[in-house]
């Protein structure tokens, strides 16, 4: 008699390996751009710009996310493409303006989240 669940003898039968890619096989770009669209999305959430709104709202949280990924693009400017390196900015732009918008006591220019990277963000 086997005590095992299904739930159990399908993951003992799962060939893990040929369901991930093996880092060594990703290029440096994609890893990049992979973090940034994360920190894009993790930013967002934080600004609440997605669907649940304010609910997870957090201005602290958002300046951290916002400015990480702004030292990430400037890193890695001359690493990555225009093709990839624009969009990414485009999107930081916005959030950095999403980001005065919503803060209650904007900051100078200059001094908001990742302008230490980008200079400061006009609309």
């Amino acid at each position: 008699m086997n005590d095992a669940t299904p739930a159990a003898e399908n993951a003992e039968n799962t060939d893990y390996d040929a369901l991930t890619r093996d880092i060594a096989e990703v290029p440096a770009v994609e890893v990049i751009v992979t973090v940034a669209v994360n920190l894009m999305s993790a930013a967002a959430v934080k600004l609440g710009l997605t669907e649940e709104g304010d609910a997870h709202k957090d201005l602290d949280e958002a300046r951290k996310l916002v400015h990480a990924l702004a030292g990430l693009l400037d890193a890695s400017a001359t690493e990555i493409s225009s093709f990839h390196a624009a969009p990414l900015r485009d999107g930081l732009k916005s959030l950095q303006l999403a980001f005065r918008e919503a803060s209650f006591v904007p900051d100078e220019p200059g001094q908001g989240p990742g302008e230490k990277y980008t200079g400061p963000v006009y609309g």
